[in-house]
């Protein structure tokens, strides 16, 4: 979010922003959060708050403040613990811990040590503030609020101490994180009302894979925020934010040159090829030949010197690596070269949002001129809730398509012969369409390939036999005679001629894919 960044705010006069210490939630804030403020991180528990936290606290330890952590919830052991597995420090972050009582017992604590429910609610809050009074810190961690909401027992009171609290800090230069595990309250709009700001964590269960876990900015005082929810992962190191892909945002300078297949006859087809910043769908049955035709795509671009990524959802590197060696492609030098790069991906362990965040990162840190999603089947599979699939795949295609990328589509219909269903309608957001499809001559399987679709430009509207040998991709000439293609029940009855011969691309056919 150019617009809102931390050196737009100092351009407008505005004061710096208060890194959260987490690159993804600071763009999704636009730089970060406003100086000296009190802010709610809410969540169930597990939902990454203490980490989250903790991020927080060690980057103004980085940037050489002062910072405490306050727990009523968490020993400083299980803390220390939480930041060994992370691989970090705490050693710039000084801890007051209250835990139960007996820890007294332990003579050589030094930390003021009680049990929250033996004391008055005032004299709580009275020992929190001569602890940050004498620290005199730039950032607090509060954790968490379900112990003080006990402790008031009643809701006027409640507020009252937290008004309290954020007036506290108020004149003190400190910028105060308040974490509340909703433990006790599933919403609770009085603490929205105080906090100037609210950060909302969510973890996800779904029928299969692993859990998803997601935030949203509920509330941010004079802070433009983008909106919505954006993924994130709790990885070793801490938590991963991937903001929400907003493609208008994102704009660079390109020739809508056309990027070559590597096949003339099959440019030839396309009008030429397919012009940079579009997107191209090859839609057909299972093994006709999509995954093969689209690879030759990616080794194109690397002869050419550009970089191409695969995303792989339905198979791995070694079937890839094994079609392009039956296909005649230079593949594996062009993977040594740096030129491909070829990435399997799990759709049980992936997030829409994180895959989006792979793809940003290989345009704009790699320098990737063609992207290949092999297949949106298996990018379906990724979805919670496919009813988003469409924004969100829209979303990705504008984006690649403003930055310059050529992206190949593979997406397999139902069925191999016979009427075919397509398991979500993405036609409409492609510029390019290709119908891979098979067809039968004298007990033989054949495949057929036609342009049904190019939006940016001429292309033939003739429908073509293919083969794929080690020769590579091998175009014939038009079926004059071939009819049925589209009703899912292609037919050829013209004379041999028109066909491929052995001559033309080899005996049988290479491994489709």
């Amino acid at each position: 979010m150019g617009d809102h960044s931390s050196g737009a705010a100092a351009d407008r006069g505005d004061p710096p922003r208060v890194s959260t210490g987490n690159t993804g939630l600071d763009d999704i804030l636009g730089g970060g959060l406003d100086a000296d403020r009190l802010y709610l991180l809410e969540g169930r528990p597990g939902t990454g708050k203490t980490t989250l936290a903790l991020q927080f606290l060690l980057e103004g330890a980085r940037r050489g403040e002062a910072t405490l952590y306050v727990s009523l919830s968490e020993s400083e052991r299980e803390l220390r613990l939480v930041a060994d597995r992370h691989g970090w420090s705490l050693d710039g972050v000084q801890i007051f811990e209250l835990v139960p009582a007996e820890a007294s017992l332990d003579p050589e604590r030094e930390l003021t040590v009680f049990h929250p429910s033996e004391l008055e609610l005032g004299e709580t809050t009275r020992m929190i503030f001569e602890h940050v009074a004498a620290l005199d810190p730039t950032r607090v961690v509060f954790d968490s609020l379900s112990e003080l909401r006990l402790l008031a027992q009643d809701p006027l009171r409640y507020r009252r101490q937290i008004l309290a609290l954020k007036h506290f800090f108020t004149g003190r230069r400190c910028t105060v994180i308040v974490l509340d595990d909703l433990t006790s309250h599933a919403d609770d709009l009085q603490l929205h009302s105080i906090a100037h700001g609210v950060i909302l964590l969510e973890q996800l269960a779904i029928d299969y894979g692993a859990e998803r876990r997601r935030l949203r900015v509920v509330k941010m005082r004079g802070i433009a925020f983008r909106g919505g929810f954006h993924d994130f992962a709790i990885r070793t190191g801490g938590i991963e934010v991937y903001p929400r892909l907003v493609a208008a945002e994102h704009h660079r300078p390109f020739d809508g040159e056309f990027a070559s297949s590597g096949s003339a006859p099959l440019d030839a087809m396309l009008g030429g090829g397919l012009e940079r910043g579009t997107n191209a769908l090859l839609l057909g049955a299972a093994g006709v030949g999509k995954s093969s035709l689209a690879l030759t795509y990616a080794v194109a671009a690397a002869e050419r010197g550009e970089r191409a990524v695969v995303y792989a959802f339905d198979e791995g590197r070694g079937t890839i690596e094994a079609r392009a060696r039956t296909l005649g492609l230079p593949l594996q030098a062009a993977v040594d070269s740096g030129l491909i790069r070829i990435q399997q991906v799990d759709p049980a362990e992936l997030s829409p949002g994180e895959f989006a965040s792979l793809v940003r990162r290989a345009v704009e840190a790699e320098g990737a001129r063609v992207v290949v999603i092999d297949s949106l089947n298996g990018y379906l599979q990724a979805m919670p809730d496919d009813r988003f699939l469409i924004l969100q795949m829209h979303e990705l295609l504008s984006y690649l398509g403003q930055m310059g990328v050529l992206t190949i589509l593979v997406l397999a219909q139902h069925g191999l012969v016979g009427p075919m269903q397509s398991p979500v309608d993405l036609s409409y957001l492609s510029d390019a369409v290709l119908l891979l499809r098979y067809f039968e001559y004298e007990g033989e399987v054949r495949r057929a390939l036609s342009v049904v679709k190019k939006r940016s430009g001429h292309h033939e509207h003739t429908i073509r036999e293919f083969r794929l040998s080690a020769q590579g991709v091998s175009v014939g000439p038009p079926l004059r005679q071939f009819t049925g293609v589209l009703s899912g029940t292609p037919r050829y009855l013209g004379p041999e001629s028109p066909l491929l011969g052995d001559e033309d691309g080899g005996h049988g056919d290479a491994g489709a894919g």
